[in-house]
Formats: C-alpha cells, structure tokens, sequence
C-alpha cells in the first residue's frame, strides 16, 4: 500500500494539473468503457466486428497498463479498469465457460 501511496505523490508532485487532467480523464472513460463493454456484447450478434475489436482493445489496455506503471502515471488506475472490465466483455462476448469456448456458432473444446 505504502508503494501505491508513493506513486500518486509523485505523480502529484511532478505536475498537478496533469494530475487532476488524469484524474478526471480517468473516471470519464471508466463510465465509457463500462458502457461500452457491456453493450458490446448484447450487439455482438449483429456487429461481428465485436468478436475482432475486444480482443485488440485487451491487448491495447494490457499495454497501457505496463507503459504507465513503467511511467509513472496516475493514468495507471484507469488502464487497470479498462483491462478488468475487457477481460469482463471477453468472457461474456466469447462466452467462455467450462471446457470450452464458444465464438458464436463455433465452440473451442479446451
């Protein structure tokens, strides 16, 4: 915790109003990623391009995360939500469940 504290001091110290941009920013796109997320899969049927895009934006979040964390960035916690509610939206979206994945008409025996 203590490490956590130290890195939202320093990102506050270096630049404030970078700090309150990101802060702000952050729970913006928080709202707009859950949104989108969780529509995304209940029009999955009729956009297939969902079952390309969620996958690419994990990855994206997944990259985010790691270059914020090596930055030091506040923008780290909104980059940990948006990897979090993917991996959400891709289970659902891919259905993933015991002993299989289903991709719409298709279910991956794993």
């Amino acid at each position: 915790m203590k490490k956590v504290s130290e890195f939202f001091k320093r990102s506050y110290a270096t630049d404030r109003t970078a700090f309150y941009a990101e802060i702000t920013e952050t729970i913006v796109l928080i709202v707009a990623s859950a949104t989108l997320s969780l529509t995304i899969v209940s029009t999955a049927e009729s956009n297939p391009w969902a079952y390309i895009f969620m996958p690419l934006y994990l990855i994206g979040s997944l990259l985010g995360m790691f270059s914020t964390y090596r930055r030091g960035s506040s923008a780290l916690v909104m980059t940990v939500w948006f990897t979090i509610i993917n991996i959400y939206a891709i289970i659902q979206l891919f259905e993933i469940v015991p002993g299989g994945i289903n991709y719409g008409p298709i279910t991956l025996f794993i």
